[in-house]
């Protein structure tokens, strides 16, 4: 059995934006109880907060669990509460870029949406994070925008050429996230590899994004074994395939 488990959040241990079910917070602390475990995501850190630290089993060992927020451009741990490790934060005029860059891309995409639902381009101090239909759209009306990925392809393209010194890639359903070079889920995995003491080949990661463009594939250059999933139901029955093997 692999030593570390780590997943990508939305689209693959829950739906975007939404908290995982009681299944997979049961599941997850089981996983939690028998191997070290972290989660990888393009959100926030408020949104791991929201979406799955609120639902774990009161008894599950967080110690165990790592946290790496904004593709892991954050790393947090849990010792009597949880502390930052790092922060790849932007500067001032590296967001501004970033904005600017973005504005002219959708501009230029000409992908016009009728109605947002909250902050279009938000900043998230090491993440600058577009999501078309705003951050608060419904899942039913992100999930009809770019089923295919294609208007989100054409906008990283154009981003690829305007800001080549940044990582663009394609994140949940409606989001594009950028940070700066370097700084994607691989650069997660292997500080996981650095802090924990783990082996990256002693690593499995399972994630929604895993096709070239997708903001999990970075991963599949860091030698960890990488398992594409469609939706958080192919995960939970991954999670109790690795939990049984622990037995």
């Amino acid at each position: 059995m692999k030593k570390l488990v780590a997943f990508d959040l939305d689209g693959t241990l829950a739906a975007s934006k939404s908290a995982i079910d009681d299944e997979m917070a049961a599941l997850l602390g089981e996983l939690l109880a028998v191997a070290k475990v972290a989660i990888i995501s393009g959100g926030d850190t408020p949104q791991f907060e929201a979406q799955v630290l609120a639902h774990l089993p009161a008894n599950a060992p967080l110690a165990n669990l790592s946290i790496l927020p904004t593709c892991g451009t954050k790393f947090l741990q849990f010792s009597d509460g949880w502390h930052t490790l790092y922060s790849e934060d932007l500067s001032s005029a590296q967001k501004q870029t970033i904005e600017d860059a973005l504005q002219k891309a959708i501009a230029t995409a000409g992908f016009k949406v009728d109605k947002v639902w909250g902050e279009q381009i938000q900043d998230r101090g090491t993440q600058i994070t577009y999501s078309a239909l705003g951050q608060d759209a419904p899942l039913e009306e992100k999930s009809k925008w770019d089923p295919d990925f294609a208007k989100r392809q054409k906008i990283k393209a154009l981003l690829d050429v305007s800001i080549p010194d940044f990582s663009i890639e394609l994140g949940g359903t409606t989001s594009i996230d950028v940070t700066r070079q370097g700084i994607d889920k691989a650069y997660g995995m292997r500080k996981l590899r650095d802090v924990l003491g783990i082996p990256i080949e002693q690593m499995m990661y399972f994630g929604d994004a895993l096709f070239p463009g997708g903001n999990d594939y970075p991963v599949r250059s860091t030698g960890a074994t990488c398992i594409q999933v469609r939706d958080p139901n192919e995960t939970k029955v991954a999670i109790e395939s690795v939990v049984a093997y622990s037995a």
